[in-house]
């Protein structure tokens, strides 16, 4: 058996519980642009995942300055709520971070947020040297999920494994498992921890779909390492 040597794990909602922190960053960004996020919410929910100034490109019709602005106040007012202590980590996802590591796997933290945001996180939950690389659009060439730019960046960079049939990505949206299969990932794990349901993530690509990202260590446990 090839051992799957690379785990890509999403952040918000696969290891990190922002109990609906996306939403209200949304929310409160929309409003401070005269906005009425109730026009926004469904698509914001449908594209859980997704880099977020892909998503306000999309809300304002291409309308680049105007995303740009809605971009920033997206990431002021999630960062505002990190910093009031609003967030924490999924429960054993750090245990299973160190797990994963000492099965002798490398493990990148993946964000569909700015570096700044991801940053932010990272240092609320005293993360900054749980694993040693993490990435965000703009690391990987500008381009969040759905697309598998961010897998292949920690592919590339790592040189973890030899072939992208080794590497495993996890996360909780129907754009992680897009992500994952795109990249050629041979095992795409969905987690029902965040966004959608198991028959969201199966429809996109999931080949496993866990309770949660503490069960992947368990899952691999029996590989040839």
């Amino acid at each position: 058996m090839t051992p799957t040597n690379l785990v890509v794990l999403d952040m918000a909602g696969t290891t990190v519980a922002d109990g609906g922190l996306v939403e209200q960053a949304f929310t409160a960004a929309a409003e401070r642009l005269g906005e009425d996020p109730a026009t926004m919410i469904d698509y914001v929910r449908a594209t859980m995942g997704e880099s977020k100034i892909s998503v306000f490109r999309h809300l304002f019709g291409g309308d680049e300055t105007r995303a740009q602005q809605a971009n920033l106040a997206f990431e002021s007012a999630y960062g505002e709520l990190v910093a009031g202590g609003l967030i924490a980590p999924i429960p054993g996802a750090a245990e299973a971070i160190a797990e994963l590591k000492d099965q002798g796997r490398t493990v990148v933290l993946t964000t569909g947020f700015a570096r700044v945001t991801q940053d932010a996180i990272l240092d609320a939950l005293g993360w900054r040297d749980l694993v040693e690389l993490t990435l965000c659009p703009a690391d990987a060439g500008g381009r969040g999920r759905p697309y598998p730019d961010m897998v292949l960046a920690a592919f590339l960079r790592t040189g973890a494994v030899d072939d992208v049939r080794q590497v495993v990505a996890a996360g909780d949206t129907s754009y992680d498992m897009l992500s994952g299969v795109r990249s050629g990932a041979g095992i795409v794990a969905g987690v029902l921890t965040g966004a959608h349901d198991e028959a969201a993530l199966k429809e996109h690509g999931a080949t496993h779909v866990l309770a949660s990202v503490a069960e992947l260590p368990g899952l691999l446990a029996g590989e040839a390492i």
